[in-house]
């Protein structure tokens, strides 16, 4: 049987990486689930195919490999251009906070610059000293409440998730970094099942895409659970009923810290009455504020109103 020409020509580490991100870039690949370019995805994808670490070291990269290596090489890179599938669920895993979790199709792939927040222990917004009780809205694959758990230890941590498919990821994860015993999971529409009690952070990266950007999406982006996406036709869905009840679940001292992305301008709008600080990242993201306790309870009614 003939070798094919790639396996042929393409002989070293580098070699494989330059090939992956052309056939990336040839076949109009979108990225955004963890890595921004074509170079860095073929990188990564080269390396774990390898069994390697991605910081693998620069000077390794002319190091010929095994005609079964290529082989290994090639067959995930192609699959990455066949199959439009973001490259955490090739690999099944992803990185949050420096923390590596599983993830597959039940959830979306972990992107979120709040963990940049949980990194900074959510200071300047609140006193990291006075947290004591955390809340996850909307986990997912669990990693903001892990990450969260990592950061503050001393912490009750409780994750929620509408999805039980998601919540089987979350446990997996829990179970990685063992702490099954540490985070409280619900099963939960929001609010609706967590029994009523105060935190002093409420973090959520609800779903929050537009009916607009939503008939963009690219094939990458359609391979996630779509019910992690879809927040109706202004992508406030379900910021507005958490907003309508996040008060009652906030220490008088607490804040909510909530992620909306491109909906960012439309939630600015229609709650134009409602203190809110917009988060500036140093290492990239936008589409994230935070709102005090005290503000979301001054403006219940108010709230109310519109969410109903």
């Amino acid at each position: 049987m003939s070798i094919p020409e790639p396996l042929q020509v393409l002989t070293t580490i580098r070699d494989f990486v330059r090939w992956g991100s052309s056939e990336f870039l040839r076949n109009e690949l979108s990225f955004g689930h963890g890595f921004v370019n074509a170079l860095d995805e073929a990188r990564y994808l080269v390396l774990h195919s390898l069994s390697l670490p991605y910081d693998w070291p620069d000077e390794y990269f002319d190091t010929v490999l095994t005609l079964a290596e290529r082989k290994q090489v090639i067959d995930i890179l192609q699959l990455r251009v066949d199959s439009r599938q973001p490259a955490a669920y090739l690999t099944r895993e992803s990185w949050f906070c420096g923390l590596r979790f599983y993830v597959d199709e039940r959830v979306l792939v972990p992107r979120s610059p709040i963990a940049e927040l949980i990194s900074g222990h959510f200071e300047p917004w609140v006193d990291s000293h006075r947290v004591t009780r955390i809340l996850d809205l909307c986990t997912g694959s669990g990693c903001i409440a892990i990450a969260a758990k990592y950061q503050f230890p001393d912490a009750e941590v409780c994750a929620s998730d509408i999805s039980s498919a998601a919540l089987e990821v979350a446990a997996v994860n829990l179970e990685q970094h063992e702490l099954s015993e540490c985070i409280k999971l619900y099963e939960s529409d929001l609010f609706d099942s967590i029994p009523l009690q105060e935190f002093d952070v409420i973090v959520s990266n609800p779903p929050y895409v537009d009916a607009e950007d939503m008939a963009l999406l690219s094939a990458e982006f359609k391979c996630e659970p779509e019910l992690g996406l879809r927040a109706g036709e202004d992508g406030l869905l379900l910021v507005d009923r958490i907003l309508a009840r996040a008060g009652e679940y906030l220490s008088a001292h607490g804040v909510l810290f909530i992620e909306v992305g491109n909906s960012q301008p439309a939630l600015e709008q229609k709650y134009d009455f409602l203190p809110m600080t917009w988060i500036d990242f140093e290492y990239g993201g936008s589409g994230v504020c935070c709102i005090q306790a005290q503000d979301l309870k001054r403006q219940q009614a108010a709230i109310t109103a519109l969410a109903s």
